[in-house]
């Protein structure tokens, strides 16, 4: 009787003890997750330097992005993690390990001075005023510097292959025209030079480049003319247009000896904007109008987006050399003149009639 009983106590015991250390294990499963999947929120955490594991397990507690700190600190010393001080910026939607991979490599949070968002087929001038602004310049200063020789040389050295001597012919308006990369940039430094400021753009254009040198070399095309023409793209590019295509115009009318007839070029050349190109604009002598010049302009007259650069690189195959592009943003393709003009006699004239 007396040893049912005892074996009746042990395996209460035991049974006890798996209970205790089935809720142990499903406590510390549960403090290794994140402490809330769902939230969006980012916190500041600062980490004094000279902390111990156990202190960050604490603070990640208190600052509600961890559910058991002193899990967290058992963890990383278990992982061998060397936690660096510094501000960090984590989401109570991160695990432990995604929490400790970014204390450990440093990976610290610094808040943004100043952030410039260079949109596509933005050109110089109006990036130019975008800079100015932000970092409450002088426009005309900037563009003045923007247009120095030495500047952009000293730039060209960063970026050879990019910055050719193309950029520097006579007839440019601005070197850098089409080669500052549209996207939102941030800078960390209270004082930043212009340099500092554009560099960012230039790599992501440079990286560009790279990554499309061999379609580069297929097509015949140097960074210049393949800025230039996606910079046409862009600019005849709307909602609802097919680039592709509208690069096969400008390719079909290329190898024919056709001028491109671009209506932005002549925008570009004569420096403004308007609703209307008149027939007398189109007469305009600049190296950039297209109704004027054979070939791609003189240079890019905007930046391009990256759609606009593969539709440069890899334009559809069609044999049309006409586009109209209606009021309504919808654009309309034709093989002849004829077909051409029976288009805008049907979207342009009768509309404004």
């Amino acid at each position: 009787m007396k040893t049912k009983k005892r074996r009746r106590v042990m395996a209460a015991i035991v049974v006890a003890l798996l209970v205790v250390c089935g809720s142990a294990y499903a406590y510390i499963t549960s403090a290794l997750k994140p402490l809330n999947v769902e939230s969006k929120k980012e916190i500041e955490v600062e980490i004094p330097k000279g902390s111990s594991t156990s202190k960050v397990g604490e603070i990640l507690e208190d600052k509600g992005i961890v559910k058991s700190g002193t899990i967290f600190s058992l963890y990383a010393k278990v992982k061998s993690k060397n936690l660096q001080a510094g501000t960090y910026l984590l989401n109570p939607s991160m695990n432990v390990e995604e929490i400790m991979g970014q204390m450990s490599s440093g990976n610290v949070h610094r808040p943004v001075a100043y952030k410039v968002t260079v949109k596509e087929g933005a050109q110089v001038v109006e990036i130019a005023d975008t800079i100015a602004k932000e970092f409450k310049l002088n426009k005309e200063d900037v563009i003045r510097q923007l247009n120095d020789k030495a500047f952009v040389q000293k730039l060209q050295q960063k970026y050879p292959t990019l910055l050719t001597n193309k950029i520097f012919d006579s007839n440019i308006k601005y070197p850098l025209e089409g080669y500052l990369y549209p996207a939102t940039y941030p800078y960390y430094q209270k004082q930043v030079t212009l340099e500092e400021i554009v560099t960012p753009m230039l790599d992501k254009t440079n990286k560009l480049i790279e990554q499309n040198a061999q379609k580069m070399k297929e097509r015949q095309l140097d960074v210049h003319q393949l800025l230039t023409m996606s910079s046409l793209i862009e600019e005849e590019a709307t909602g609802y247009t097919d680039r592709k295509n509208i690069a096969s115009v400008f390719y079909n009318r290329l190898a024919k000896g056709m001028p491109l007839q671009t209506d932005p070029t002549v925008l570009y050349a004569l420096g403004k904007h308007k609703e209307r190109v008149l027939y007398e604009d189109l007469k305009v002598n600049s190296p950039y109008n297209t109704y004027v010049v054979k070939g791609l302009p003189v240079g890019p007259i905007s930046n391009s987006s990256v759609k606009s650069v593969e539709a440069a690189l890899e334009p559809a195959q069609t044999e049309y050399y006409y586009f109209l592009a209606a009021p309504d943003g919808q654009v309309y393709y034709a093989k002849t003149l004829e077909e051409h003009n029976a288009l805008k006699q049907k979207y342009i004239t009768q509309k404004q009639s």
